[in-house]
C-alpha cells in the first residue's frame, strides 16, 4: 500500500510555496543567547548546569509545530540516548528506550517511569503506554536517564514527564486540525484562561488513520483537563483530569523477513484471519497541593484511575485445546491510585526532602477462546479468571548541600517493596489452583557532584543502584506457557555510573556529553514461547556501556542547527540458553556471552537544521540508526537505516487572530526500513515494517 496524496495538503503547499499576499512574515528569534534551562524532573527546579545527571527538555512549541501531535516518536528522537520506535501499530503503542532499557517491550512501555503533570501514566511494576500523553497542551516534556532516575524507585531505566500549560492568562482558543496519507486527520481544540489566582487549561482531540499497512486502522480520542487555585485553603492545588478511548484499534501484527520482502505493507495473514484487535478505555483523575509550614514546604498528590483492555490475539485454535491454555481474548478492568507526600527543608546551602510514595493496582482478569464454533476472532468459553493485586510503598529521602559557589553535592535514598497477589477464580479438575504471590524489596541510593568549573561549565558524575522486578504480564506465566504465577522470577538490579560535561556560553550555543557504564544482574529474558505466550526467566548479567552527545546552536538570526548521537553497547556478559521458534518449552539455543542485547541499536543519530525565512519557516530533519537484533541468540537483525523529514510553516496575522498552516514530509527519499522489532517473536514475526513517503497538513487558528 503506497501512501495517497491529500487534496487538501496539496493546495496547502503550493499556496505557500508560492507566497500568499498580506500575510505577516514572521518575527525571527533572537540568535545572541538561549534561556537558562530550569528542569524539575528531579523533584525541584534547578538549572540544568547544576543537576549531575542526563536530563533534556522539550518545549511546547517543538512539540507542535509542523507535527500530528500524535506520538512522542515525532520529536523525542532528538534525545540521545532514547530511542523511539514508532510500531505503525497503534494496538501495541511506541516502543521506548533508554539506555537499552525498555527494549523488551513486546506492546507499550516498559521499565520506564512515566508522568503526566504529577499522575504516574505506568504501573508500579513500570509497565505503561504513552498514548494518553497530550502532546497538544504540553508545556514541555523532560528526559531524564542514567543514575537519578533511581530517585523514581523501581523499574526506572529513564523518566519521562510532561507537563500541561497552567498559568492565569487572558482566554486563548486555538482549534487545530491536521490531515495527511493514509487516511490520517486530527482535529482538536485548546483552550486556556484565567486570572487572579485561578488557571485552567483543556484540550480535546480526536485522532484517525486508516494506517500505512494493512489491517492497522485506529481511532483516538483523549481529552486532559486542568485547574489550579493559587491560594486554596491547603496553599497551591492543581487538579487534573486525563481519558483516552481507543475503540477496535486494529493490530497488523509483525511480519517474518520473507513476508516483509514480499510486500512490506502487508498485514500478517493469520491478524487478517482472526481479525486481531484492542480496545482501550482510560480515565486518571489526580490533584496536587504546595503548603508552606514555616521553614518548610509540604507537597502532596493523590490519583486514581479505571484501565479497561480487550485484546484479541491470533492464537490458533489447536494451540488453545490445552486444558490450561488461557484462551486468546485477554479482557481486564484495572482500578489503580496513589500518593506521595513529602516535606522539603531549605536550610540555606542544605536542602533536605523527606517523602513516602505509595501505590495500588487491582485487576480483574479473564481470558477467553478466539472463537466460537467455525467463526474466528470472537469471544468465546472463559479459560482464565483472576483478581491480581499489586501494592507498593516507597519512603525515601533526598539532600542537596552547595558547598561555595562551584560545587553541589547531591544524594538520595529510596526503599521500594512490591506484593503482587494472583487469586485464581478458574478451578477446575484439568487446571487446578493458579493462584501465587511474591514480593521484591529493593534499596536504591543514589549519589552525585556538580562542579562549575565557570558560570557557563559544568563537570558532574553520579552513581546509582536500579532495581527492576518482573510486571504483571511477565508474571502470569510458567516456563510451560500455562496460565499460572511464576514465583521463580528475580528482580533485577543494576549499578549505574555516569560522568559527563554541559556548557552553555553566553552566545547561542548549548551542548553536552556525556559516558556511563551500567551492569545488571539478573536480568529478565524471555525463557520459553509456547501456547502464544511467552514465559521470562533471569540470566547472570549484562553490561550497558556509551557515549551521549547533543548541541544546540543558533547560528543566527534566521539559522539554527541542533544535533546529537548516541553509541552504546549493550551485551550478554554470560552465556546461557535460550528458546528457538515456537513451540519451545525447553531453552536450547546458546546464546554466546557478547551476543547482543535484542532490539537495542548501537548507533543513534538525529539532526534537525531549520531557516526563518521571511515567506516561510523551513526545516530538515535526519535521524538515523544502526541494525538492531531480533533476539537473544542474534539469530537475526533489522538493516539500520536514514531517513529525511522536512517541513515548512507559516504565520498569518487576521487582525486580532492568528494563523499558522504547515506542510511535512515524512521519510521524504520513500525509503523502506522495519521502524521496530518484536523481540523474541516465538514465531518470527519480527519485523514491524515503517511507514513510506507521507504527507502531512495542518493549521492552528489562534481566536
Amino acid at each position: 500500500m503506497r501512501p495517497t496524496p491529500c487534496p487538501f495538503a496539496a493546495a496547502l503547499a503550493a499556496s505557500l510555496l508560492a507566497g500568499t499576499a498580506g500575510a505577516a512574515a514572521p518575527a525571527a528569534e533572537p540568535a545572541t543567547r538561549l534561556d537558562p534551562v530550569v528542569v524539575s524532573i528531579t523533584r525541584a527546579e534547578r538549572l540544568l548546569l547544576d543537576v549531575p545527571a542526563s536530563v533534556d527538555l522539550i518545549d511546547g512549541a517543538t512539540l507542535r509545530d509542523a507535527q500530528l501531535r500524535v506520538n512522542l516518536s515525532e520529536t523525542l528522537g532528538r534525545v540521545a540516548g532514547l530511542t523511539v520506535l514508532d510500531r505503525g501499530n497503534y494496538a501495541q503503542d511506541l516502543q521506548i528506550s533508554v539506555r537499552g532499557f525498555g527494549s523488551r517491550a513486546t506492546f507499550g512501555v516498559r521499565g520506564i517511569r512515566l508522568y503526566v503533570d504529577g499522575v504516574p501514566a505506568a504501573s508500579p511494576d513500570g509497565q505503561g503506554q504513552v498514548s494518553n500523553f497530550p502532546l497538544g497542551a504540553a508545556e514541555r516534556i523532560e528526559v531524564l536517564r542514567g543514575p537519578f532516575s533511581a530517585l523514581y524507585g523501581s523499574s526506572s531505566g529513564g523518566v519521562i514527564a510532561l507537563t500541561s500549560e497552567l498559568r492565569p492568562q487572558p482566554l486563548r482558543l486555538t482549534p487545530n486540525a491536521a490531515a495527511g496519507s493514509f487516511g490520517t486527520w486530527r482535529a482538536g481544540l485548546n483552550a486556556v484562561g484565567g486570572e487572579g489566582g485561578l488557571a485552567w487549561a483543556f484540550d480535546g482531540s480526536r485522532f484517525s488513520t486508516d494506517g500505512a499497512r494493512g489491517h492497522s486502522a485506529a481511532r483516538r480520542d483523549l481529552v486532559n483537563l486542568r485547574l489550579g487555585f493559587a491560594d486554596s485553603p491547603v496553599g497551591r492545588l492543581r487538579v487534573s483530569l486525563n481519558a483516552l478511548d481507543m475503540p477496535d484499534t486494529q493490530d497488523p501484527l509483525g511480519l517474518t523477513r520473507a513476508q516483509v520482502q514480499a510486500d512490506p505493507d502487508q498485514a500478517s495473514p493469520v491478524a487478517l484471519q482472526f481479525n486481531t484487535r484492542k480496545t482501550t478505555r482510560q480515565a486518571t483523575l489526580g490533584a496536587s497541593t504546595e503548603t508552606p509550614l514555616g521553614s518548610a514546604t509540604l507537597t502532596a498528590s493523590a490519583w486514581l484511575g479505571t484501565r479497561a483492555v480487550t485484546q484479541f490475539q491470533a492464537i490458533p485454535v489447536t494451540t488453545q485445546a490445552a486444558p490450561r491454555h488461557p484462551g486468546g481474548v485477554i479482557d481486564f478492568d484495572r482500578q489503580f491510585g496513589g500518593a506521595d507526600l513529602r516535606a522539603g527543608w531549605d536550610m540555606g546551602a542544605l536542602t533536605l526532602t523527606a517523602g513516602l510514595a505509595a501505590e495500588r493496582l487491582d485487576e480483574d482478569r479473564q481470558g477467553y477462546e478466539n472463537f466460537v464454533g467455525s467463526t474466528l476472532g470472537v469471544t468465546g468459553r472463559l479459560r482464565r479468571d483472576e483478581a491480581n493485586t499489586l501494592t507498593a510503598v516507597d519512603p525515601y529521602l533526598q539532600a542537596e548541600w552547595r558547598s561555595g559557589a562551584q560545587w553541589r553535592w547531591l544524594a538520595g535514598l529510596r526503599y521500594s517493596t512490591l506484593r503482587f497477589d494472583s487469586r485464581d477464580r478458574y478451578i477446575v479438575a484439568s487446571n487446578g489452583d493458579d493462584s501465587g504471590a511474591q514480593s521484591y524489596n529493593g534499596l536504591t541510593p543514589t549519589f552525585g557532584v556538580v562542579f562549575r568549573q565557570q558560570p557557563a561549565l559544568s563537570w558532574y558524575a553520579s552513581y546509582g543502584r536500579g532495581f527492576e522486578p518482573p510486571t504483571l504480564s511477565e508474571l502470569a506465566y510458567r516456563p510451560d506457557g500455562s496460565a499460572g504465577f511464576n514465583d521463580a522470577l528475580r528482580a533485577a538490579r543494576s549499578d549505574n555510573l555516569e560522568a559527563g560535561v554541559k556548557y552553555a556560553p553566553g552566545n547561542a550555543l548549548r551542548a553536552s556529553l556525556a559516558v556511563f557504564a551500567i551492569r545488571t544482574e539478573d536480568d529478565l529474558v524471555v525463557r520459553t514461547n509456547s501456547g502464544g505466550r511467552s514465559s521470562f526467566g533471569n540470566v547472570g548479567q549484562t553490561r550497558r556501556d556509551g557515549v551521549e552527545l547533543s548541541a544546540d546552536w543558533r547560528l543566527s538570526a534566521a539559522w539554527s542547527l541542533y544535533a546529537s548521537a548516541a553509541v552504546l553497547r549493550a551485551r550478554f556478559a554470560e552465556a546461557f540458553l535460550a528458546c528457538g521458534p515456537a513451540p519451545c518449552t525447553t531453552p536450547s539455543v546458546p546464546v554466546a556471552a557478547g551476543a547482543r542485547l535484542p532490539g537495542v541499536p548501537a548507533r543513534t543519530a538525529f539532526v534537525e537544521l531549520k531557516h526563518r525565512a521571511r515567506w516561510a519557516d523551513l526545516a530538515a530533519e535526519w535521524r538515523a540508526q544502526s541494525s538492531p537484533a531480533v533476539d537473544d541468540a542474534n539469530t537475526d537483525s533489522a538493516a539500520g537505516y536514514a531517513v529525511v523529514n522536512l517541513s515548512a510553516a507559516r504565520s498569518f496575522s487576521l487582525g486580532a487572530r492568528s494563523l499558522r498552516a504547515y506542510v511535512r514530509l515524512n521519510n521524504a527519499f520513500d525509503r523502506r526500513y522495519v521502524g521496530s522489532v518484536i523481540v523474541n517473536e516465538g514465531n518470527r514475526r519480527f519485523f514491524e515494517p515503517a511507514a513510506g513517503r507521507a504527507l502531512l497538513a495542518g493549521v492552528d487558528l489562534t481566536l
